[in-house]
């Protein structure tokens, strides 16, 4: 998340409102949230770094599964490194301030990346769904695999080229502000405060309002939405699946329902996970948007916290439903 930053007018002339609501936090909140940051980047380095080694080994290269998981861990991993471990070095009482020039560049590329984790979710969602639904082999299978399909690389690229263009406004409408600048305004897929000095510059309150709410809806909402029911049409198909195996034992997709099943639970997981995090965290933002009333700074806490915890802990949930980086894992942990 990414403070936004509100614009007033007086006398004709536009001002600044400022940059930086600073949300008092303990020591042990900033031992979590660098513990959860450090987990973060570990985890999601080791699953780009296992499955990605899988897939570049696999003449046929690699499940189109994996490819989805390296890149929503892709994602989270830039995430942490680009944006989180900042937040830490903030944290840790150091100030550094950015020209305007690089606060366009680095809001930019903070809202594409929150924007690319959410939407790659989904696609991981929805393609579970699609592969629960095929009723057949896909014919490069019957053929000898080549290669991931052009359409899910097709897919991927849309993730990143669509949501480069949607963090466009945070390059144009963002500059440099002080330290003793406050937010007016919050975008869930930025941050719940600026850092490093860069704050939203709106020509008007309302535009920016406008912005955030549209956010809300197109970007925020309907992605949580879809994967709810793309799970829930998972969990269907499944359950009819199953009660079609006793009447039909040599249907292609009705053999792999247990290796499915347990592919959805993990999935089920981690999308709920998806869910739990971002929904506190649009929750949050939008009370502190919308109303500012007495409990906005612990709300604000809480939206950073649950911001984090589907990067430290997806990781995890992978983990224990992934039988090569399990593999890994456990060797390491023997040695």
């Amino acid at each position: 998340m990414a403070g936004m930053e509100g614009i007033m007018e007086e006398n004709g002339e536009t001002e600044l409102v400022g940059m930086g609501l600073r949300v008092s936090v303990s020591p042990a909140q900033t031992a979590f949230y660098i513990f959860l940051v450090l987990l973060g980047i570990l985890g999601n380095a080791t699953v780009v770094g296992v499955i990605g080694e899988s897939v570049c080994t696999d003449p046929s290269g690699g499940r189109n599964s994996d490819i989805i998981i390296i890149n929503m861990a892709l994602s989270n991993l830039l995430v942490s490194v680009l944006r989180n471990t900042l937040l830490v070095i903030s944290d840790l009482g150091l100030e550094l301030y950015s020209s305007k020039e690089w606060c366009q560049v680095l809001m930019g590329v903070w809202v594409w990346l929150r924007s690319v984790n959410v939407w790659s979710t989904l696609f991981l969602s929805a393609f579970h769904l699609q592969t629960l639904r095929r009723v057949a082999p896909p014919i490069a299978n019957l053929h000898g695999p080549r290669g991931p399909p052009k359409s899910l690389l097709l897919g991927l690229g849309l993730i990143w080229l669509v949501n480069f263009i949607y963090s466009i406004p945070a390059h144009m409408f963002s500059t440099s502000g002080n330290a003793n600048s406050t937010e007016t305004l919050m975008l869930v897929s930025s941050t719940t405060r600026p850092l490093l000095g860069c704050v939203w510059n709106f020509p008007t309150s309302y535009s920016g309002l406008a912005y955030a709410t549209t956010s809300m809806v197109i970007h925020e909402t309907i992605p949580i939405i879809l994967m709810a029911f793309t799970n829930l049409g998972s969990l269907y198909t499944l359950y009819a699946h199953s009660r079609m195996r006793s009447s039909v034992q040599d249907a292609p997709v009705i053999k792999r329902v247990p290796a499915e099943r347990r592919a959805a639970k993990v999935i089920l997981a981690l999308i709920m996970l998806f869910i739990a995090s971002w929904g506190t965290s649009i929750i949050s933002v939008n009370y502190f948007n919308y109303s500012r009333g007495s409990s906005a700074e612990f709300l604000l806490v809480i939206a950073r916290f649950a911001n984090i915890i589907f990067i430290a802990m997806s990781p995890v949930v992978l983990t224990i439903g992934h039988r090569r980086l399990r593999s890994v894992i456990k060797s390491l942990l023997s040695h």
